[in-house]
């Protein structure tokens, strides 16, 4: 990997740019948000992310979850990626600790309809529990199925400012989907997006980065580093 933005140099690892880059956000949670697109803007192949990505995308994939206090993803994306539940590697978990930080962070699965099943991999870990954020109207039948494999967040309501608010984090890794993605944007609570290109030309019916969300006015974002992998361009952008 090169680094060609803001200086050309030969580039650190994804994980020693991931942990040096400043977070510091004012009466919120630092956003970041990662995602994987082609070069004309889809975000899936064949409904999921997976055949857009290769090993370099997955390194910094791993890389920027050494960062957040909590991973905030839809639960369509848990479904359709087949989330397991969060791990980091020594390397990672020792940093963290290091930063007086626990070992992984949480992931926090924002489900209005709950649509999850206990029999899927991320509740696979009774020692690392994800969170599950719903609303008043939650079925109370997959609610109360749910059992002890998560611990269970009803909020008034799942906009993006209520679901910060509850969350006990300093800095929040959001990794989709678009939909939510999208709500974040129009809140304007976004400060950090890590874009990886992939080398493809998609088209069909893939949704865009924001699920068709349309900020008014256009959210303004500054480009802060760019680098260029075997077959990736890797593009960080801060808030405006």
């Amino acid at each position: 990997m090169r680094q060609l933005v803001p200086n050309e140099t030969e580039s650190p690892t994804p994980l020693d740019l991931a942990r040096a880059d400043f977070r510091k956000a004012e009466g919120w949670p630092w956003v970041m948000v990662n995602f994987v697109i082609s070069v004309d803007g889809a975000t899936t192949i064949a409904g999921g992310s997976t055949d857009l990505g290769d090993d370099e995308d997955m390194a910094l994939f791993q890389a920027l979850r050494a960062v957040p206090d909590v991973i905030l993803v839809g639960a369509s994306t848990v479904i359709i990626e087949d989330y397991g539940p969060v791990t980091l590697d020594d390397e990672r978990r020792t940093w963290r600790t290091e930063q007086g930080m626990d070992p992984v962070p949480k992931l926090a699965i924002v489900s209005g309809t709950l649509s999850l099943s206990v029999d899927q991999r991320v509740f696979s870990d009774s020692d690392n529990k994800p969170i599950v954020i719903t609303g008043p109207d939650a079925n109370p039948r997959p609610l109360a199925l749910l059992g002890d494999a998560a611990d269970v967040l009803i909020l008034p309501e799942t906009s993006p400012e209520a679901i910060l608010d509850r969350l006990s984090a300093d800095v929040v890794l959001l990794e989709g989907g678009p939909s939510i993605t999208g709500q974040f944007v129009v809140a304007g609570l976004v400060d950090e997006l890590n874009v990886t290109i992939a080398p493809v030309l998609v088209g069909g019916d893939s949704p865009d980065l924001l699920g068709g969300a349309a900020p008014r006015p256009p959210y303004g974002m500054q480009l802060e580093r760019v680098v260029q992998g075997e077959r990736m361009l890797f593009l960080r952008y801060l808030k405006a």
